[in-house]
């Protein structure tokens, strides 16, 4: 089976195990949250790992840095979506921390 360029970048494949991980994390958040939080962490989760493949495709230097700044972004909001899920208790560890060792 073909390889293509992007599933032999290391970014890619994290991304893509980021991916299934809001998938499956973001299956315990509440039903009222089905359009809010979650969907916006799974669009950011995808947005990284396409946008990694896509840029990969492109012939310019200046296409691929724009696909790359664009899946960066996209990590950044993510990296910010799963403390706000855990400021507003749907899961109860951040980086190995649970809340009650948080002081604020």
């Amino acid at each position: 089976m073909k390889q293509f360029s992007f599933e032999k970048l290391n970014v890619w494949k994290k991304s893509r195990i980021s991916s299934t991980l809001i998938y499956k994390i973001t299956k315990t958040f509440p039903e009222e949250e089905k359009f809010g939080l979650t969907s916006q962490m799974k669009r950011s989760a995808i947005s990284i790992v396409s946008n990694i493949a896509e840029g990969t495709g492109r012939t310019s230097g200046k296409d691929k840095a724009r696909f790359t700044e664009i899946a960066f972004s996209s990590a950044l909001g993510l990296l910010n979506q799963p403390i706000l899920s855990y400021d507003l208790e749907f899961i109860s560890e951040l980086n190995g921390l649970d809340k009650s060792q948080l002081k604020t």
